[in-house]
């Protein structure tokens, strides 16, 4: 599978060509999915540089680092930021929980400092010159994240990103084909009511552009999404989300303006109410997006998939998305998630056009 799921990322999410320069980067307990990304960047005559990290490393880095070496960007960010033509990044740890006891601070402040790399790479994406791709590689860690036997959780894993079928590039543009559909939906309106449980959020796009992910930055994908002018009232995420390796679950959020005035978490409010407050614009909505996977039925408290899981909602606090037409800068971008089928639905400029996690066409 590792040769099936390389093949598909360079090939249909990359596109590489002859002379790119693609950073490979991930744990090395992710080095047979790396190994066959490197074989396949050479096959594609482009140049592959490899960055791997030894497990728990990132857990050192906050025990014994200190504030002015979670402040550092090296040249050689700098210079990977401005030259990459592509990254791919695997999402693979030995130990989902390594950074539970790292200070909610120290992890802020990183995330503050990165924040700026990350902007200049979404830059040179908008100029066509830089790509991306996340992709996961399963171990015993994220099994036990998800509660499931490794060998079940690796067909969870590849079944999502349709490596079970003959023709994953294909099943792929298939998705592109329907989620056009949602998109080109969404597109005829400006205004978003979502409504379920504790839960009554009206959400405003009027100038901006619906996107379809369909398998070019994130494996798996499934998700037609936006970023918001503005956003008012409620909204409670049932499904719990992780980011940076620390979980929050059942979020509660309140917005006026587009800006978080109210939260609580049934877990990990702390760290979401830190992460709130990393700068200026971690408080602003940045994003809004349905999860059209239906190949994920399940959370496995692992961003990457649970984001795309069918009949789902999400939204991110923090950063928007330029292509998107969004404006709002912050080193946080982090996707809470919620469940929509039950009695939820969605309204749009006033006519209900998603309900029990289905479109209305």
């Amino acid at each position: 599978m590792e040769n099936k799921l390389a093949e598909l990322l360079c090939g249909y999410s990359l596109e590489l060509k002859r002379d790119y320069l693609v950073l490979i980067k991930g744990e090395a307990c992710a080095i047979p999915l790396i190994r066959a990304c490197y074989r396949r960047v050479l096959k594609c005559g482009a140049h592959p540089l490899v960055q791997i990290n030894y497990p728990e490393q990132s857990a050192d880095f906050f025990k014994f680092g200190a504030p002015h070496q979670f402040q550092y960007i090296s040249e050689i960010d700098n210079v990977q930021a401005d030259t990459l033509n592509a990254q791919i990044t695997i999402d693979s740890t030995f130990n989902a929980k390594q950074l539970t006891g790292a200070n909610p601070a120290d992890v802020a402040l990183l995330q503050k400092v990165k924040g700026g790399l990350r902007e200049r790479m979404f830059e040179r994406e908008g100029e066509g010159s830089f790509k991306w791709i996340i992709a996961p590689y399963p171990t015993h860690s994220m099994a036990q994240e998800a509660e499931m036997s490794l060998e079940n959780y690796s067909e969870f894993v590849f079944k999502a990103c349709k490596l079970h079928l003959d023709d994953p590039v294909k099943a792929w543009q298939d998705v592109g084909f329907f989620q056009e559909r949602v998109k080109n939906l969404l597109s005829g309106g400006s205004l978003l009511r979502i409504v379920g449980e504790k839960t009554d959020l009206t959400v405003h796009f009027s100038g901006r552009i619906w996107r379809n992910s369909c398998g070019h930055r994130n494996m798996p994908d499934g998700e037609v999404f936006t970023s918001p002018t503005s956003a008012e009232g409620k909204i409670f995420f049932d499904i719990p989300a992780n980011y940076s390796g620390v979980e929050a679950s059942g979020v509660y959020l309140e917005f006026k303006q587009g800006r978080v005035v109210k939260a609580a978490a049934q877990k990990g409010e702390d760290f979401l109410l830190k992460m709130l407050d990393l700068d200026e614009g971690a408080r602003f909505i940045g994003e809004i997006a349905f999860g059209l996977n239906d190949d994920i039925t399940r959370p496995s408290k692992n961003i990457l998939f649970d984001e795309k899981i069918g009949k789902t909602m999400h939204l991110a606090v923090g950063a928007a998305y330029t292509e998107a037409g969004g404006t709002n800068r912050s080193g946080l971008h982090w996707d809470l998630i919620k469940d929509m089928r039950n009695d939820a639905y969605v309204e749009l400029d006033g006519k209900v056009i998603y309900r029990g996690g289905a479109f209305i066409f």
